[in-house]
């Protein structure tokens, strides 16, 4: 049994948690060895993605009145990984959910200032990087300069045959 004051630490650290992220992930990782654990909070880490094993009872306390609309259901073992980028924690739980079937599932989570079913973290995750995002669209503009360029160049090689 934990003493009053630890739990209100503890529900101290999740507030500040709560507070410094863009989003929140809760995950049931219930049947997670260590050494996948340890893997994932690496990977994590790496991405400034946090990561943090909680009670439902002082998740909930820390929680209320946090984010609009209602706490998605937090069946199981939870857990909460959380980042101040908005999509990188959901991104990053979706990839290490690819290599390690069945070890971790998303219950949902906070984005924007609400509470959001695991449907809807899953749409997040499969956002792709701000940085991939950027070189996308610098392909897209770069593309038609450089078809253009190559017609102007064909336009320029058949006026210079026929002369």
């Amino acid at each position: 049994m934990l003493l009053k004051s630890k739990k209100e630490e503890m529900i101290k650290e999740l507030e500040e948690a709560i507070k410094e992220s863009k989003s929140l992930v809760f995950l049931n990782f219930h049947g997670m060895k260590v050494s996948d654990e340890t893997k994932l909070r690496s990977d994590l880490r790496e991405q400034g993605v946090n990561y943090k094993v909680s009670r439902k009872t002082l998740l909930k306390r820390a929680l209320a009145l946090k984010a609009e609309g209602e706490i998605p259901e937090l069946g199981g073992e939870v857990s909460i990984a959380y980042s101040k980028d908005a999509t990188a924690s959901p991104r990053e739980i979706y990839n290490f959910q690819k290599t390690h079937k069945g070890l971790l599932n998303i219950l949902g989570g906070i984005f924007e200032g609400k509470f959001v079913n695991a449907a809807y973290m899953m749409e997040i995750a499969t956002i792709p990087s701000k940085e991939v995002l950027l070189s996308k669209l610098a392909w897209l503009f770069k593309s038609p300069m450089q078809r253009f360029a190559l017609a102007v160049s064909e336009v320029a090689k058949k006026k210079g045959a026929s002369a």
